[in-house]
């Protein structure tokens, strides 16, 4: 189950490192570059609860199983491609697999460890995996652009995807699908939301704030958004678990889950550009300077498999939230171009330790509030609402960028601005994840 969410790992830690080079290549602009990122996050944020409803109908192995070649597809796709455009179409291709197989793989791994104290245990692990490649994501990345070039970004997905549909049939045992209503409509207004949401964003820092097709963009995300709520208020089978958003626990989890991605994924699209551009580093040196930041991410996930049941996830979360909150906080006071790159790794690598136990311990809180019965719609509505945190964050980091000019300004803003999330998250954590016994 770790592997399809290995490949999507390895992609987006990749692309942070990749960006600077491939929009040199190609010649993209910083707002096309954004669309390269922000292309896979968008599909994959605005079909996570379709792709949850398709599980819970036709059964999450296979709808796991066409995620996985989908994604596998469109890596051969970016590898080809001849331009921008075709480019992003791959990347939207990407998020479109990348939405079928995520919340299916959380669903079977739920199925297959009933027990709570064995399942905690398991999420660590299985956490673990996931934020190894991760953390390995920026030195791969960083060595394939410098030696064989960032099409070679995309092609090492394809043997990670198809040891994965060889042996998922082998080793997961399918779980059956059973009768329920998609909600196209509410699907469409979700999706039109998002990607006027994500166009005015993207766009607003190039052609400016003002410009009609910026504004009628907002407009048109605010009008969707709105008619979503109202569809979802009077629809008889509603797309978000409604009743699971009473309970204090699992709407926290996902307000968490929003905050933490806008602040990890906009930092991560930061750092990456920053090693580069301000500091001067080549792709293979960026990706090795990097690896503070993610390689330490497994030690918080092995941390929470270890000490998570014994504290809770309501500790768990506020402690460690405000840990990297801290440390987000400390780079904006200090970061200047006589900050040596040890003393940017330190902090950067105590910072994210505190990444590492909240991933699983939100995931944690959110399926302790859901159960088995809505394992699938809450795992598919916490992905979604990462996944727009992520989307977020990664074009309003871009449009900070663009508006401070880049370079050690930009970068400060950006690390403010991310404090402030994960403090807010933090908050969220310590108010409203009580645990139960």
């Amino acid at each position: 189950m770790a592997l399809g969410f290995v490949m999507a790992s390895l992609d987006t830690g990749i692309m942070n490192v990749a960006s600077h080079d491939l929009g040199a290549r190609l010649g993209l602009s910083m707002s096309d570059l954004t669309w390269v990122v922000d292309g896979y996050v968008l599909a994959f944020a605005a079909l996570l609860l379709l792709a949850g409803s398709l599980a819970k109908r036709f059964g999450a192995r296979r709808i796991y199983l066409v995620g996985l070649a989908a994604f596998t597809a469109a890596s051969l796709l970016g590898a080809a491609a001849p331009n921008g455009a075709v480019l992003v179409a791959a990347r939207f291709a990407q998020g479109v697999g990348a939405a079928l197989f995520m919340p299916s793989s959380l669903s079977l791994l739920m199925n297959a460890f009933p027990e709570p104290a064995r399942r905690a245990k398991i999420l660590g692990i299985w956490s673990a995996i996931v934020s190894t490649s991760i953390g390995l994501a920026p030195s791969i990345g960083g060595l394939l652009v410098g030696t064989l070039g960032w099409r070679s970004i995309f092609l090492v997905n394809l043997p990670i995807g198809i040891v994965a549909l060889l042996l998922t049939p082998r080793v997961i045992a399918a779980v059956p699908g059973r009768r329920s209503a998609l909600g196209a409509g509410g699907h469409v207004l979700g999706l039109l939301a998002l990607g006027s949401l994500s166009y005015g964003l993207i766009e607003g820092p190039e052609r400016g704030w003002t410009s009609v097709w910026v504004l009628a963009a907002f407009a048109v995300a605010v009008l969707a958004a709105a008619g979503f709520a109202v569809r979802e208020r009077a629809a008889r089978t509603p797309i978000l678990p409604v009743a699971l958003f009473a309970d204090g626990r699992f709407a926290a989890a996902n307000a968490i889950g929003f905050l933490f991605n806008f602040a990890f994924y906009g930092a991560l699209f930061v750092l990456g550009l920053f090693l580069q551009t301000a500091r001067g580093a080549d792709p293979v040196t960026a990706g090795a300077q990097m690896l503070p930041a993610v390689l330490v991410i497994p030690l918080g996930n092995m941390l929470y498999a270890r000490f998570g049941l014994r504290i809770g996830n309501r500790t768990a979360l506020a402690a460690s939230l405000a840990v990297s909150a801290a440390g987000y906080t400390v780079l904006f006071l200090v970061l200047s171009p006589g900050l040596p790159y040890w003393a940017l790794a330190v902090v950067l690598a105590l910072t994210n330790i505190g990444s590492g136990i909240s991933s699983p311990a939100m995931t944690g809180a959110l399926m302790a509030a859901a159960g088995r019965e809505h394992a699938d719609i809450a795992s598919a509505t916490l992905n979604a609402n990462r996944q727009v945190g992520s989307l977020v964050g990664i074009a309003g980091m871009g449009a900070v960028l663009t508006g401070a000019g880049g370079g050690y300004r930009g970068a400060t803003v950006a690390f403010a601005l991310t404090a402030v999330a994960l403090g807010a998250a933090a908050v969220v954590g310590w108010l409203g994840v009580r645990e139960r016994g």
